[in-house]
C-alpha cells in the first residue's frame, strides 16, 4: 500500500506534515505518488540539499510564474550560513495554495522542524499550519520510543517532558508518546478543525517497532482520524487504524419467525443486545441500532448500552431503508469514520474475535469489502469502507450490501465456525442452534 492510498488523498490535497521522525522523506515520497505537476512548500525550514530531490526550486516565486510540470519547491530565501531554506509568509502561501486550487495540482506543506530527532514537543510559535489545509499529518518516529527523554532523541525535551509527564532522563515509553501526541498543546496544537487528522508512526522497520505502533493505536484514535504505521525507508505502508463503526440491523418485520426475534433471549439477555455487547467489545464505535418493527421492544432490550438508535420509518420497504438510515446516522456522528460493519439482529454466532479480524483485515490495505467466508459460503457480517457509503447509500428494496458485491468484489476472511452460517429466520432454526450448542 502507498502512503498517498493509506491517507486516502484526493486528486488535489492540500497536505500539511508536521511532528518528527520523517516530514520531509514523507513529504517528496508523497509527492512522486501522484501525476505531475505537484507543488510543495514550507512554513518553516528546509535543508538545501532537499530542494535536489525537487525537479525544480523556486525562490519567493510569483504564482503564476511557476512550471507547468514536475515536482515544484517553493520556499524562501537561501541561508546559505545554516544551510537552510526559509520558509514563505502566510501571503505567499496563500497565493500557492490559490494557484494550486486553480491548476487542481496537490500541494504538500512541510510545517515543522525537528533537528532530525525521532521525537518532538511543539515550542510556544509552532507548528504555523495555514488555516487553508485539509488534512494535517503528525509525524512520529518510533526509534524515539524506548530512548531516554535527552536532546539526542527529543527535539524540545523540557516541553516533551511537560506534556508527557516525564523528568529529563526518564525512559519515553507508549503511554508517555500518547500523551504528548494528544495533547492540545502537543500534536493537536494549531489543526485546523475543519482538517482530516492523522498520525504517521514511522520508522516501524522491525516487528519490536511494528508492535509499539500497534499498541498506540487503541491510545490514539478517540483524538485521530487515522493512525498509519509505516516504514518509509523502507517503501512500506504496514496498516492504516481508522475507526469502524458497527450498524446493527434491527428493524425487519420476522414476518416467517411469527414474533421479534431481536428480542429472543439468548444467553441470559436479549438477542439484539447479545449483538450490541460483542460489537461493543471489540471496541466498534459508534454502535448503531436501527430499529422499526418492533421499535419500543428493541429499545427497552438496548436500555443502558452505549449505543446510538436509528429509527427507520421506512421498514417496511425493505432492508435498503434501513442500511441507508445507518449511514445517514453515521455521516452524521462520525464523518470521518473509516469504514462500518453491518450486523444482522438474528445471527447469534458473531464473535468479538470474528469483528476483530475484519477490522484488522480492512486496516491491512484498506480494501472496499471484507467478508467472511465458511468453507465455500459467503458469510455475515460484512466491511464496508467509507468508499462504498455513497453506493449504500442509493440502495433500494429488499437487498442489503451484497447488490454492490458485482462493483466491489469482496476480499474474504476464512473462518472455520460454521455456527456464523445460522439466520434464525424461523423456530425451527432456533431449535437447531440451540441444539448445536448444547
Amino acid at each position: 500500500m502507498k502512503l498517498r492510498q493509506a491517507l486516502r488523498l484526493s486528486q488535489a490535497p492540500c497536505l500539511a506534515l508536521v511532528g518528527a521522525g520523517g516530514k520531509s522523506t514523507a513529504l517528496f515520497e508523497l509527492a512522486r505518488q501522484f501525476p505531475p505537476p505537484v507543488l510543495l512548500s514550507t512554513t518553516t525550514h528546509l535543508a538545501i540539499e532537499q530542494a535536489a530531490l525537487a525537479d525544480s526550486h523556486h525562490i519567493l516565486p510569483q504564482a503564476g510564474d511557476l512550471p507547468q510540470g514536475g515536482v515544484i519547491l517553493a520556499t524562501g530565501r537561501v541561508e546559505e550560513a545554516q544551510g537552510k531554506l526559509t520558509g514563505l509568509d502566510e501571503g505567499r502561501l496563500r497565493e500557492l495554495y490559490t494557484e494550486a486550487q486553480r491548476r487542481r495540482i496537490p500541494f504538500l506543506l512541510e510545517c515543522d522542524g525537528s533537528r532530525g530527532r525521532p521525537l518532538k514537543a511543539p515550542a510556544a510559535h509552532e507548528p504555523p499550519i495555514p488555516d487553508f489545509v485539509d488534512q494535517v499529518v503528525l509525524v512520529a518516529g518510533l526509534s524515539g520510543v524506548g530512548q531516554p527523554l535527552e536532546e539526542a532523541f527529543v527535539h524540545r525535551p523540557e516541553i516533551f517532558g511537560r506534556l508527557a509527564g516525564l523528568q529529563r532522563g526518564e525512559v519515553v515509553n507508549v503511554e508517555a508518546l500518547a500523551r504528548v501526541l494528544n495533547h492540545p498543546q502537543g500534536g493537536l496544537k494549531n489543526i485546523p478543525s475543519a482538517a482530516r487528522r492523522v498520525v504517521l508512526l514511522n520508522q516501524a522497520d522491525d516487528e519490536r517497532r511494528q508492535s509499539l505502533g500497534r499498541g498506540l493505536v487503541e491510545r490514539l484514535l478517540p483524538f485521530w482520524d487515522a493512525v498509519v504505521i509505516a516504514s518509509l525507508q523502507q517503501g512500506e505502508v504496514f496498516a492504516v487504524h481508522e475507526r469502524v463503526a458497527a450498524i446493527v440491523l434491527a428493524a425487519g418485520g420476522a414476518r416467517r419467525f411469527g414474533r421479534p426475534k431481536q428480542v429472543l433471549e439468548w444467553e441470559g439477555r436479549p438477542l439484539v443486545r447479545h449483538l450490541a455487547e460483542r460489537a461493543l467489545q471489540a471496541d466498534l464505535r459508534p454502535v448503531i441500532v436501527v430499529t422499526g418493527w418492533a421499535q419500543e421492544a428493541v429499545e427497552a432490550a438496548l436500555h443502558g448500552l452505549p449505543v446510538k438508535l436509528a429509527f427507520n420509518p421506512h421498514w417496511e420497504r425493505g432492508q435498503a431503508s434501513s442500511v441507508r438510515r445507518g449511514i445517514e446516522m453515521l455521516r452524521a456522528l462520525d464523518p470521518q469514520a473509516g469504514a462500518a460493519i453491518f450486523l444482522l439482529a438474528d445471527q447469534p454466532g458473531v464473535s468479538v474475535l470474528l469483528l476483530r479480524s475484519l477490522v484488522e483485515r480492512h486496516a491491512a490495505d484498506l480494501p472496499l469489502v471484507v467478508a467472511p467466508r465458511v468453507g465455500d459460503r459467503r458469510a455475515n457480517p460484512v466491511l464496508f469502507d467509507r468508499q462504498t457509503f455513497d453506493d449504500l447509500e442509493h440502495l433500494e428494496g429488499d437487498q442489503g450490501g451484497r447488490a454492490l458485491f458485482t462493483r466491489y468484489p469482496p476480499v474474504y476472511l476464512p473462518w472455520h465456525d460454521e455456527r456464523l452460517l445460522i439466520d434464525l429466520d424461523t423456530p425451527q432454526d432456533l431449535e437447531r442452534w440451540r441444539a448445536w450448542t448444547r
